[in-house]
């Protein structure tokens, strides 16, 4: 064990260990009279001592260690209270050591998407891009899995991000707006929404993937809120992965401060340290992965347009680490300028917070309308007209002869079918697809 540190998250408390390697097996549980949490690690030994922690504004009175049967690690929270506990591992990336994490809440309440403290499973190989295997919560009971949609809250913790007027932090908004969309996400038949970051704790850039990937996400949507040095910069936008760097000025200064918070957490910036990842960006996987993106952004983006201004009307690609996952199409939202006072006003706003997010599920909705993974409800459900019925969300270039290709029906089917009178037809607009001919 390299280190440990405890965090408080609003709600409770996390308590991360740092490892040299994965434990032989761990358990999280907790014991009564007095209350405490126990964490027992086989096979394992502390480098140096735990050292002492901060436990303001936690209900943690203590912690301390000790050695069981001659070679297992015994570590005890002392609390003030009952709790619940939960934990779960991140293997080591270029950029940070392998992690043991639990997480201290009151009974009752949620511990977060993490899978339950038990024997980490044995690695298993990235799955490939849109046939992610979901968690058993994940299926429907028909052998048929949600979509699952990971939303991660950026900064967080010791990086509170950019600052608004008023003592408005970045870290504390987008955690509210993805709260919220996880909840217009969860509310969809044939979907599921998993949160990356569940508290005000940091996660290193280059673990947030990793965390999607582990739920079996088939998107990671990044929520930020944006920040210039003019204040009068407003809108919002929606930024993919550039394999060939920032695609505009702003782009390249957003590309800078958001990838430079890695380092707040302690670890590595990853862009300089992993050249692995490098060669895998190039391959033609990721070109497949980065199209994927580009739709969903360009689908997100149109639908934001509806209750927010644009800063930019087309997505944006830059360089943002938390988008450089070769199997998983993601992009990074920014939901507005925090540094402008007007916008500010509205990011903070519950009802516009909630607006926003039904916006941007809106948009992922689109995207898996035209591009269902296999295996889901909603592919099941295109391919053959049951539940909701099939239908297209058209695409930009999309055209009726196209889409009757698609579909193997003639224009005219297609057009009756949706009380069409001419082939004048709109990206965003929904289109009923009759029966086969």
């Amino acid at each position: 064990m390299q280190g440990a540190k405890l965090l408080p998250t609003g709600k409770g408390a996390r308590f991360e260990l740092q490892l040299d390697r994965a434990p032989a097996s761990y358990q999280v549980f907790t014991l009564d009279n007095p209350h405490r949490a126990v964490i027992d690690l086989g096979d394992a030994r502390l480098r140096g001592g735990l050292g002492s922690f901060d436990t303001t504004g936690t209900a943690v009175r203590g912690v301390r260690s000790g050695i069981r049967n001659g070679r297992d690690l015994r570590i005890v929270i002392d609390l003030a209270g009952p709790a619940a506990v939960r934990g779960s591992t991140l293997a080591a990336t270029a950029a940070s050591p392998a992690l043991l994490l639990v997480e201290l809440l009151p009974p009752g309440l949620s511990v977060g998407d993490a899978p339950p403290a038990t024997k980490p499973p044995a690695p298993a190989a990235a799955p490939k891009r849109g046939t992610a295997t979901a968690p058993p919560a994940a299926s429907t009971g028909t052998g048929l899995r949600d979509i699952v949609v990971a939303i991660d809250a950026g900064h967080g913790g010791q990086d509170p991000g950019a600052l608004g007027p008023g003592g408005l932090r970045e870290k504390n908004l987008v955690l509210a707006i993805s709260r919220e969309l996880k909840a217009a996400v969860d509310r969809e038949p044939g979907y599921r929404a998993v949160l990356v970051r569940t508290g005000d704790y940091f996660i290193p850039l280059a673990q947030r993937p990793a965390i999607a990937r582990r739920a079996g996400a088939d998107v990671m949507l990044s929520i930020h809120a944006d920040a210039f040095h003019r204040t009068a910069a407003h809108g919002a936008s929606v930024y993919a992965l550039s394999q060939r760097g920032a695609t505009s000025e702003t782009a390249k200064y957003l590309a800078e401060r958001e990838n430079r918070s890695d380092l707040l957490g302690g670890s590595v910036a990853l862009r300089d340290k992993d050249p692995v990842l490098a060669e895998v960006i190039l391959d033609l996987s990721m070109t497949a992965t980065l199209n994927h993106s580009l739709h969903l952004g360009d689908q997100v983006l149109t639908a934001m347009g509806a209750v927010n201004e644009l800063h930019k009307h087309k997505v944006e690609q830059a360089g943002f680490v938390v988008l450089k996952s070769p199997d998983m199409p993601s992009v990074l939202v920014e939901t507005g300028f925090i540094s402008n006072p007007g916008e500010a006003r509205k990011l903070a706003d519950s009802g516009h917070q909630r607006r926003l997010a039904t916006a941007i599920f809106s948009g992922v909705r689109r995207h898996f309308s035209v591009h269902p993974p296999d295996g889901t409800r909603i592919a099941w459900q295109q391919r053959n007209g049951h539940g909701l019925g099939r239908t297209h969300i058209i695409d930009r270039g999309d055209t009726l002869s196209g889409i009757a290709e698609r579909y193997n029906i003639s224009v005219n089917q297609l057009k009756t079918h949706n009380g069409l009178s001419s082939a004048v037809i709109r990206a965003g607009q929904t289109l009923k697809i009759p029966g086969s001919s």
